[in-house]
């Protein structure tokens, strides 16, 4: 089996991009996304989709992106790599909703190669509940697991454990949600290899919409009020720190001079922040304040 071009990886990607976003306007229901196809300067560029006037999704991204040509220096330092040309694509999503009993998710597929032969696969999808329940969090974990499982028995536990400690708001003391998987930099051996590790990051991707799907339908129903959308807007205030201080991609994203509009997509509509706030002893967001740490085993949550 000869290894998949460049060229012929972000085609997929790019279809990928079309199913998600056909299969999430019609849970919705009334939602639909706009596109902006857009240029790189320095070479590439892709197709940013935002979902609008969505009756469970208030506001929501699936970008998708090509971009190539020289790798810049800082990235040459960060990542150890020698000078060369390079070549990045990948599908990235994050959707928040209108209700804060329907969880904020993120996922990203993504193939990074230099004309050197260095080459790698990224990914991952994480839930970020305004409030933890453990029986969706056992759900959401169950089916990752299963099509990790459906790859190599080690993936998830290995996986898992990168997300505890990625999706980790270090100034905060605490994880941003209840996790997932992550995974970078996962170089192939061989062209076989090189197969199994994009079709993998394909399963993730069809994935998505399924448990997404799943959580628009459920909790969507639920009731709320001024206190559960306070709460939303605190939470949010979180992803908005650990996206603009912690993350990768975003980081990635800028230092290649990518498009700003698209790399900030993942910010919510809206945010707060409240001086020294804590949560009421023995109420429902303290509960989910005192669940957001690593190491917990999501399969088996009982509390």
């Amino acid at each position: 089996m000869s290894r998949r071009s460049k060229e012929e990886i972000a085609k997929i990607y790019m279809k990928m991009q079309d199913h998600i976003c056909r299969e999430l306007e019609l849970a919705d229901g009334s939602g639909k996304f706009e596109e902006d196809e857009w240029e790189r300067p320095a070479g590439g560029g892709g197709r940013t989709r935002i979902f609008k006037n969505g009756s469970i999704i208030e506001k929501g991204g699936v970008a998708f992106s090509a971009v190539h040509g020289p790798t810049p220096d800082k990235i040459l330092k960060k990542l150890n790599l020698d000078k060369s040309e390079f070549f990045a694509t990948g599908v990235s999503i994050v959707l928040h909703p209108k209700s804060p009993m329907v969880p904020i998710i993120h996922m990203n597929i993504r193939y990074f190669e230099m004309d050197n032969g260095v080459h790698w696969f990224g990914g991952g999808i994480d839930l970020t509940p305004h409030y933890i329940d453990g029986a969706d969090a056992k759900y959401f974990h169950q089916e990752v697991k299963n099509v990790c499982d459906q790859y190599d028995s080690n993936f998830y536990s290995k996986f898992k454990n990168w997300a505890d400690d990625y999706f980790y708001i270090k100034h905060r003391n605490e994880t941003r949600g209840i996790g997932g998987i992550f995974y970078d930099r996962l170089e192939a051996k061989d062209d076989n290899e090189f197969e199994h590790l994009f079709e993998f990051g394909l399963s993730i991707g069809r994935l998505f919409p399924e448990v997404y799907g799943y959580f628009m339908k459920k909790n969507s129903q639920l009731p709320f009020g001024e206190n559960e959308k306070s709460w939303q807007s605190l939470r949010r205030g979180r992803y908005v720190e650990f996206n603009l201080v912690w993350d990768a991609g975003t980081k990635f994203g800028l230092d290649t001079n990518g498009r700003t509009e698209s790399i900030l997509m993942s910010m919510p509509p809206m945010a707060e922040w409240e001086y020294m706030h804590e949560p009421e002893i023995g109420s429902k967001e303290e509960y989910t304040q005192n669940n957001l740490n690593k190491g917990i085993d999501w399969l088996s949550f009982t509390k």
